[in-house]
């Protein structure tokens, strides 16, 4: 598998918000295990996917971190914020998967026990709602996306504007 396809997004449809956009996939043996190790820190938008796994150890890790952890479903059954290095979590059976986030990514995406969560590689995203010029369908993106390109494309269209009155003046 390339490391593309490795990196999944993480939505929470029952808030309508994005925890992360660049979360690595561990689901073997040795991604399990060393998860975190050996980072000094972990970008705002990324984190890690453990598959399979109810609980985490963070020691040798040199930085707190958030923790989700999911269900077979996707559904949410344990939060832990600002896990603190050189810890061990307690596990939590009804969990079959843990996401390794930023520390804040709970707080600021509002997430709860019971919200239901949408993990999906960006190339399956792409082939349900990207046109064939490679743009999106804005209505069918969720509404804190489709909001981004909005104003993306409104900054852009200001910023041509006043390039074309400098030319002709």
């Amino acid at each position: 598998m390339s490391k593309k396809q490795q990196q999944v997004f993480v939505y929470n449809k029952t808030r309508e918000t994005f925890l992360s956009f660049r979360v690595k996939v561990s689901d073997s043996v040795v991604g399990r295990l060393v998860g975190l190790l050996g980072r000094r820190s972990l970008p705002l938008d990324s984190g890690v996917w453990i598959v399979p796994g109810n609980a985490v150890h963070t020691i040798g890790m040199m930085f707190s971190f958030d923790l989700v952890l999911i269900d077979r479903s996707f559904k949410v059954v344990g939060l832990r914020e600002l896990v603190r290095p050189f810890t061990i979590t307690r596990p939590n059976f009804c969990a079959e998967s843990v996401l390794e986030l930023p520390s804040h990514s709970i707080f600021c995406s509002r997430t709860q026990i019971g919200d239901q969560l949408l993990i999906d590689r960006y190339e399956a995203r792409e082939a349900l709602i990207g046109d064939a010029d490679g743009r999106s369908d804005v209505e069918n993106l969720p509404l804190d996306f489709a909001s981004a390109i909005v104003q993306i494309g409104q900054q852009t269209s200001r910023l041509d504007s006043r390039r074309v009155r400098s030319m002709d003046a």
